[in-house]
């Protein structure tokens, strides 16, 4: 990579004049620098020229009305410490990202950089995961982050906040946000922002000051795809917006993993349709090296069994009948009748044995009144 030193001369507030002039979107942006060079160039163009590239009278009007004032609470930002802004032509630009088709023109850091341009993965999934989504989504994590690999998702709760937080135990971590980093979302995330900043680095295409908005996410996630070798999906369901991400990567010629689960579990469906239609089915990290393996020239992933693999193990210290009701619970989330049922002990004693367990992290309460195992050992 580059020396950041050797960069160009950046007029920011250019970039952001035009990034953030009304009605000029990233694709509208690329565009009109594909045609004029910079965006310099593009702000002393006349109407006639500005009209040649198909820009409607509106946009060229917010260009024309391109206010100073709109773009200072950016300036203010990127005045503070490890705050930067990264153009195309930037040397720290990630290359990976640089290949979409809608690249963001301007990036929002907040960290490190050069961090951007280190083999990436993402993962992502359910923002309503199970017990054992999450216990996957931090141990596929770990493993890949002390591998070298570094772990991209959107500091979403659930399945992004569990990847984050298991990378960061043996490695590095980005976020790609869908507000202006000046904010948090969700806010009980912030104390997991901080430790990435420390860690890793928060990125957007978002300027200060930008609100959670629906039409964000969707945005953020071609961020998170197109920065990332390959994308895994821990849980999802058919309606996922991680299935957004697994299309864009798709699109954007990455490879895609799922992690397959229960017939019986609503989180799964979108990986088991991911799967048929083409998707890496992942059991192990080991699925996901061998895989990048030619791609990064290898990964130094030792032979490590899959999460999930653990709940085949029979948890170390339980009293044997609390081991057998664990057994008789299966794999998949289960009511207390069909507990009762199974093991043929009364109600008062299988609440009783439940609580203990879940006290002591073996098994989890789920939606709808099931419990399932958690994959302590």
């Amino acid at each position: 990579m580059d020396d950041p030193s050797t960069a160009p001369q950046v007029n920011p507030e250019a970039w952001l004049l035009v990034s953030q002039a009304r009605g000029i979107g990233s694709r509208t942006f690329l565009k009109l620098l594909t045609h004029f060079g910079d965006p310099e160039t593009i702000l002393s163009a006349s109407t006639t020229q500005l009209e040649a590239t198909g820009l409607t009278r509106g946009s060229i009007e917010a260009l024309r009305q391109a206010d100073p004032k709109t773009i200072q609470p950016s300036l203010e930002w990127l005045n503070q410490a490890e705050h930067d802004l990264l153009t195309l032509n930037h040397p720290c630009y990630p290359t990976l990202l640089a290949e979409i088709y809608d690249p963001p023109p301007v990036l929002f850091v907040h960290g490190d950089p050069q961090l951007l341009n280190q083999p990436q993965l993402a993962i992502v999934g359910s923002r309503n995961p199970t017990p054992s989504g999450i216990d996957n989504a931090r141990e596929f994590a770990r493993c890949l982050a002390a591998a070298g690999l570094m772990i991209t998702s959107g500091l979403a709760i659930g399945i992004d906040g569990a990847a984050h937080e298991g990378a960061l135990l043996q490695g590095s971590t980005i976020a790609v946000t869908g507000t202006g980093l000046d904010r948090v979302y969700p806010a009980r995330h912030k104390a997991l922002a901080h430790r990435i900043v420390q860690h890793g680095l928060l990125v957007s295409e978002f300027p200060p000051g930008t609100q959670a908005k629906p039409e964000n996410f969707p945005r953020r996630n071609r961020i998170i795809s197109g920065l990332s070798v390959g994308t895994l999906v821990v849980e999802a369901t058919q309606r996922s917006g991680s299935l957004i991400t697994a299309r864009l990567a798709l699109e954007q010629g990455r490879e895609v993993f799922a992690i397959p689960g229960s017939i019986h579990n609503p989180q799964a469906r979108g990986c088991h349709r991911l799967i048929r239609e083409g998707a890496k089915l992942v059991e192990s990290v080991n699925d996901i090296s061998e895989e990048l393996s030619s791609l990064l020239g290898g990964l130094a992933v030792a032979s490590n069994p899959g999460p999930s693999d653990k709940l085949q193990k029979n948890p170390t210290g339980l009293k044997a009948d609390h081991a057998a009701l664990l057994e008789a619970m299966g794999f998949d989330p289960i009511s207390v009748d069909d507990m009762i049922g199974r093991t043929g002990l009364t109600a008062d004693v299988v609440s009783s044995m439940l609580l203990l367990l879940e006290l002591e992290g073996h098994v989890s309460s789920v939606p709808g009144g099931y419990y399932c195992r958690t994959g302590k050992i």
